[in-house]
């Protein structure tokens, strides 16, 4: 792991004090920032400033991924069939049903029954004031619509785009840590990607809606090809580019080690906004964080051992199991991140549970990590 990744979780408790200082004591310095945005009848859709630092998180992703190992999945045929099955017929309504419980049932009260949060109108729908779509109200906030919408439902959203989205990036990081099989991790890195086109917003509509939250259809669309399909390409065309120019000895030594940071360094400033519109929260109710961290920490945990628990029974080598178990476990905080922005707004609590996936994904991660070294001998391994 490099500095950054190390040590990710300090960065972003570092990140997490900053924002909120700025936005106690400079607060017209982020409400600037946010100002510069695309607007669709009136509502700011798109922050220009977001929407740079999300493309800079992505792109390092995606110019990393070698699209051609997708063919060798066919030689691997139970681990990449158990790994698609738990990414997406397992994990996300997992997710919502957890995520639920916890913060509409059993935190209910500590979050407030009545508390609400304000985010972004749907883009496209014209609705008047007092108009009711899903659980949110139209209100008028400074002159701009809003949606005024349940507080735990809004923690709800963030979580369940966290549970629609497969880790493409740290993933990598655990699975060569747990000595897994790296070809393994990057067809199914791949595979993520582009699977991510067609199952991230069909079934985040779908469980939003079932969640009676605001399923803004176009910005959702709109959000795929901002931060997953435009990176995605983008990376994919330089990668042949450069590799053409310049050799992929090149590439691989000179090139992505320089973008080693680039991710993490977008990450934290997003972090940094965040966080500035979301401070009078967190001083106000410190316990937010916590109440949203243990929905998270269930659900990854519990996809982990039905990823591992699968593996063994269905006689799959450790190095398969590990990483397959890590995949289903970890989940693109980054585009969790860009899509709760752009559909919810910055400052709404969509955006902040999925920063609470950020914070808690790297120490947990470490753990299960330690925990697959420390139970080698369950599986069988393959011949070197």
């Amino acid at each position: 792991m490099s500095f950054f990744e190390r040590y990710l979780t300090l960065w972003v408790l570092l990140c997490i004090g900053l924002g909120i200082a700025l936005g106690k004591f400079v607060p017209e310095v982020a409400q600037a920032l946010d100002g510069m945005a695309i607007s669709v009848n009136g509502a700011p859709v798109v922050s220009i400033p977001i929407a740079v630092c999300l493309f800079m998180m992505m792109y390092p992703i995606m110019v990393k991924i070698d699209f051609h190992e997708v063919v060798k999945a066919g030689k691997a045929a139970k681990p990449v069939g158990l790994t698609l099955f738990i990414n997406w017929a397992v994990k996300p309504f997992t997710m919502y049903a957890i995520a639920s419980f916890f913060l509409g049932t059993l935190f209910l009260k500590f979050i407030g029954p009545e508390a609400v949060d304000l985010v972004k109108m749907p883009l496209g729908k014209e609705m008047l004031v007092g108009d009711v779509y899903g659980s949110g109200k139209v209100v008028l906030v400074d002159g701009v619509k809003m949606l005024e919408v349940p507080l735990w439902r809004s923690y709800l959203a963030g979580c369940i785009l966290l549970g629609i989205a497969p880790c493409t990036a740290m993933v990598l990081v655990w699975g060569y840590l747990s000595k897994g099989n790296d070809g393994h991790t990057l067809v199914m890195v791949a595979i993520n990607s582009l699977t991510m086109l067609l199952l991230f917003g069909f079934l985040g509509g779908f469980l939003l809606g079932v969640g009676k939250l605001p399923v803004p259809w176009q910005a959702l669309l709109l959000s795929i090809g901002v931060y997953v399909a435009l990176p995605l390409v983008t990376g994919y065309a330089s990668r042949r580019w450069i590799i053409a120019a310049k050799g992929e000895d090149w590439f691989r030594d000179k090139f992505l080690h320089f973008l080693t940071p680039v991710t993490i360094a977008a990450l934290l400033v997003t972090l940094i906004l965040l966080f500035s519109f979301k401070g009078d929260t967190i001083v106000q109710k410190p316990l937010t964080i916590l109440w949203i961290a243990i929905p998270l920490f269930v659900q990854t945990v519990l996809v982990f051992a039905l990823g591992y628990g699968l593996s063994k029974l269905l006689g799959l080598s450790y190095e398969n199991a590990a990483p397959t178990a890590m995949i289903g476990a970890s989940n693109h905080f980054e585009v969790a991140i860009a899509t709760a922005a752009m559909l919810y707004g910055l400052s709404s609590g969509a955006a902040l549970a999925t920063v609470v996936g950020v914070l808690i994904e790297v120490p947990l991660m470490l753990m299960l990590v330690r925990f697959c070294l420390a139970t080698q001998g369950w599986f069988r391994h393959e011949a070197q």
